[in-house]
């Protein structure tokens, strides 16, 4: 896999990770100073990133695993390309 994308994939788990942990903080610390509506959406909020912090990995990583193959599909295999039988 390329380099790049590896790395792109990486900072989304982690930017959901730390979504993941805003979230939980804010449910069990904002009780003390936030109006109970304010905590639902904050939270809310907090995991609905965390949710596509990790499902968009995957959909990148599906999209380049797909256009790897439409790329081996279209290139001829060097068993094709032979050395000519003529």
């Amino acid at each position: 896999m390329d380099r790049r994308l590896q790395k792109r994939i990486m900072m989304f788990y982690l930017a959901g990770v730390i979504n993941a942990f805003l979230g939980l903080y804010v449910v069990f610390e904002g009780r003390n100073f936030l109006p109970p509506e304010t905590l639902r959406w904050l939270a809310l909020f907090f995991f609905a990133f965390a949710a596509v912090d990790f499902w968009f990995p995957r959909v990148l990583k599906k999209k380049w695993l797909e256009a790897q193959a439409k790329l081996n599909a279209q290139s001829p295999s060097p068993a094709e390309k032979g050395t000519g039988s003529s």
